[in-house]
């Protein structure tokens, strides 16, 4: 390590930017938002830059920085674009005891700018010694897409119970406990979904339970793992997946979404094909609530959305009748799923002003709908679980006054490698 990182505070703190260009305008602009006062030096100053000097937000001197201009200045940045005058600026920061990053110019820097990700608090600096740049921006946005929008609010909230936890837990396993339990825990998602009300209400509970030495409470996580292909998860979901004690799963969540849950994590299989399930609804729901009764984080793993023909309804309404705290995430379910890998738009001006879901499978097995208001020319129709009940289906719909030229397509395991469409 060549570079080492560190995090400067710079709030009402002298900095010096040495030019006028694009790049003087960048460094200026994170300078503001860490507090620095800041005096530009250079002739002439890019549009922007002489905004802020008019606005008083900056200190402009209109040329080249002289000995004894960087005494007494925290940072210096230079970046006027000329081989030689980087050089004597350089200099001259190092003669004042001013700690110097030239722009392009790491061989003349005592630091160097990283990229950075900021979420509130939360600041998130990458380099690679000025190496390669051009991977370090792409792993800037990489990183940048997974973390959470909130994920600064989390860590603001987190910073206004510290002084309470302090005086309220003693030993510092005992904090950290906590912590872990408050981020990772149901407290941390409302953060995240922008419910700070209730997530001050739990946390409050969760202090004085943790005071009181009670058993950790669980919760159970409802969470869409999509069609099928992992590229499609949610950023929330994989951020469950990844802090879950125990997984119960469905037979449409394949090996490669499951490489996505913590390794450590108990797995449960719990999937359902015609005519052979190996749990049923009513055992899967009390495992479901026994298992978050005894503390755990119980992620409920479904293909698709949860609640659009996966009865995660049915398993919400049991659980919040059991006073098991439950989170729902949606998934992205097969239908758009299937119909963006088919190429097929489930809604065309020209030709379907609507779509509508339907199941082909019902609690009794046969399909039962109001076969007139489905048969229209100007919607989709979109059929779940179909497959054995397509012969009867198509049938139905035909005797409703569907034209029999209707285009058809018959996706399986849609999105994934080994999908088959057929039309």
């Amino acid at each position: 390590m060549r570079h080492f990182p560190t995090f400067f505070d710079l709030q009402n703190r002298s900095v010096a930017v040495i030019g006028g260009r694009l790049v003087a305008l960048q460094r200026t602009r994170l300078l503001l938002e860490a507090g620095a006062r800041i005096a530009v030096f250079a002739p002439t100053l890019h549009p922007d830059l002489a905004e802020l000097a008019l606005d008083g937000r900056i200190s402009w001197h209109g040329r080249t920085p002289a000995p004894g201009d960087l005494d007494g200045r925290t940072l210096a940045f230079v970046a006027t674009g000329d081989a030689g005058e980087d050089e004597f600026a350089a200099a001259l920061a190092r003669h004042a005891g001013a700690p110097v990053s030239v722009a392009d110019r790491p061989e003349l820097s005592d630091f160097i700018m990283p990229a950075i990700i900021e979420r509130g608090p939360l600041t998130i600096g990458i380099s690679s010694g000025g190496a390669a740049p051009v991977l370090v921006r792409g792993l800037r946005a990489r990183i940048e897409a997974a973390l959470p929008a909130r994920l600064g609010d989390l860590a603001r909230f987190a910073g206004g119970l510290r002084s309470a936890v302090r005086k309220a837990l003693h030993g510092a396993a005992e904090r950290r406990r906590f912590w872990e339990e408050m981020l990772d825990g149901p407290v941390g998602e409302a953060v995240l979904a922008g419910n700070e009300a209730a997530a001050h209400s739990m946390a409050a509970a969760l202090l004085r339970a943790r005071q009181e030495d009670k058993a950790r409470a669980g919760v159970v996580y409802l969470v869409g793992a999509g069609p099928g292909d992992p590229d499609l998860l949610t950023f929330r979901a994989l951020r469950l997946m990844q802090q879950a004690d125990i997984v119960f799963h469905d037979e449409l969540i394949g090996p490669e979404i499951l490489a996505y849950v913590r390794r450590d994590a108990e797995r449960v299989y719990v999937g359902k094909t015609r005519n052979s399930h190996s749990k049923s609804q009513e055992e899967i729901n009390a495992l479901l609530a026994e298992h978050a009764r005894a503390g755990k984080r119980v992620l409920r793993l479904k293909g698709g959305d949860p609640f659009i023909f996966g009865r995660g309804g049915e398993e919400v309404e049991h659980l919040r009748r059991q006073d098991v705290e439950t989170v729902v995430v949606p998934g992205i379910t097969a239908a758009l799923g299937c119909a963006a890998a088919a190429g097929i738009a489930l809604t065309h001006r020209d030709h379907a002003s609507a779509v509508t879901f339907v199941t082909g499978h019902t609690r009794d097995g046969d399909p039962a709908a109001d076969w007139h208001a489905l048969a229209q020319e100007d919607r989709t129709l979109v059929v779940y679980m179909g497959l054995a009940a397509a012969g009867r289906i198509a049938a139905r719909l035909l005797v409703a006054g569907l034209p029999r030229a209707t285009p058809v397509a018959i996706v399986e395991r849609g999105t994934r490698p080994d999908q088959r469409i057929s039309v």
